[in-house]
């Protein structure tokens, strides 16, 4: 394919981006896929479609406020590329345009209002403590707030759990096997610490040593995944220099957050730290990779057989191709019975903060996943990120029901302790 994409203009991102527009042979195989495209049925709405105008916006043929509305609507799940028999690197694309967009773009006061605010407080776990706090006061005025403020409101948690910060080491339980530095994430930092805890102690019960820099800060994904890319930039390259170079793996239990550092090498194409980018990038492991490639202890039987419904998070699945790691962990506890979802690869909605700019589609995708988790009858639900547990817990209880759904390592950890599942 031909294109006058101005590759030079758009930097070292340039060269993916104009690849990514060559790759695509409009073939149309992965609107099937598409999640916005089976809720809104525009081909516009479809990655094929969205590929399209991002050409035809860096080339100038359309404005880049023609193309902005349907680029908005992506949920960035990756689920084209899962798709796509052509291999094209749909996020090479969607990321770098967006960042692009993002510097000339004109926003309605509210939306610009909305989005400082998540841009300022979710990044920052002591300000996005204090954002949910104040968030939880400004419920009683919510019919009184813009459009643009209330959906933040209704993905607020009834409660938090308190601040539980994890030492700066956990030495192993027997011979060591392995050393790794853990990302203790932001957001999952706030709403559900008992994350980073049960994996801290995972992976210890199986001889690994757990080192968790103080110092460390958010991953940079929110950002780079909304186009602020100088934000996620600066993210970046401050746990860059922080975590420590002599680990096996960086382990993330965030599937956001993984994908976003797997995606710093392009973040940093053509800058001074982009060799470090690589190098980070390649230790990035989620944890269920991790355990699943080192071998793990059989934990003890569940005190009670249990049907857990694995949901599919996409950028593990999808941006990562990790789909039978989880899977065969968890099966390894007795007395676990594992059930599949219906459209289990479909995005649940959440995707960053898509269900914070984009809270209809998202609410319908949200309302498509718990139907079709509660068609399998589970009776736990479990989820590799944090995002897709807060989400899917709206949208369950939205439909009369109170499953738990709980993290895989969540489950690995109640089980080495000879827990029930059936307890939040």
């Amino acid at each position: 394919m031909q294109h006058a994409i101005p590759v030079v203009e758009l930097g070292p991102q340039g060269l993916a981006m104009a690849k990514a527009v060559d790759s695509c042979v409009h073939c149309g195989l992965c609107l099937a896929a598409c999640p916005t495209y089976k809720t809104l049925g525009e081909e516009m709405d479809s990655p094929r479609g969205r590929i399209f105008l991002m050409k035809e916006a860096l080339e100038g043929s359309l404005t880049t406020e023609e193309v902005l509305p349907y680029v908005d609507r992506c949920l960035g799940c990756m689920a084209c590329v899962t798709a796509c028999p052509s291999g094209v690197a749909y996020g090479d694309l969607l990321a770098p345009f967006r960042a692009h967009a993002e510097k000339t773009r004109h926003r309605p006061v509210m939306e610009a209002a909305a989005r400082l605010l998540v841009r300022t407080t979710m990044p920052y776990p002591r300000r996005f403590r204090s954002a949910v706090r104040l968030g939880k006061l400004a419920r009683v005025a919510r019919p009184l707030l813009p459009p643009a403020l209330r959906p933040m409101l209704d993905m607020l948690p009834d409660s938090l759990p308190a601040s539980a910060p994890l030492p700066e080491r956990i030495d192993t339980q027997g011979q060591r096997r392995a050393r790794v530095a853990l990302l203790t994430g932001c957001v999952q930092n706030v709403l559900a610490p008992e994350i980073n805890w049960a994996t801290a102690r995972v992976l210890a019960r199986n001889g690994v040593e757990v080192v968790i820099p103080r110092s460390q800060g958010c991953c940079g994904s929110l950002s780079l995944h909304t186009g602020e890319a100088d934000q996620a930039r600066d993210l970046a390259r401050h746990n860059l220099r922080v975590f420590p170079h002599d680990v096996d793996a960086i382990i993330t239990n965030a599937a956001g957050c993984g994908s976003g550092m797997h995606e710093y090498p392009l973040l940093f194409a053509g800058q001074p730290d982009e060799d470090a980018a690589q190098v980070f990038a390649h230790k990035v492991m989620d944890i269920s990779v991790f355990l699943y490639q080192l071998g793990i202890e059989t934990p003890p039987p569940l005190p009670q057989p249990v049907r857990v419904a694995y949901h599919d998070a996409c950028h593990l699945a999808h941006a990562q191709r990790i789909t039978a790691e989880p899977r065969s962990l968890l099966v390894t506890v007795p007395n676990l019975t594992l059930v599949e979802i219906p459209e289990g690869d479909l995005c649940c909605g959440s995707a960053g903060t898509y269900n914070l700019e984009q809270p209809d589609t998202a609410r319908q995708l949200g309302e498509r996943k718990a139907h079709n988790i509660l068609a399998v009858e589970p009776q736990v639900i479990a989820a590799g990120n944090i995002g897709c547990i807060m989400q899917i817990r709206k949208h369950i209880r939205g439909q009369s029901q109170a499953l738990p759904i709980l993290h895989t390592i969540t489950i690995l950890d109640r089980a080495y302790a000879g827990l029930p599942l059936l307890s939040e």
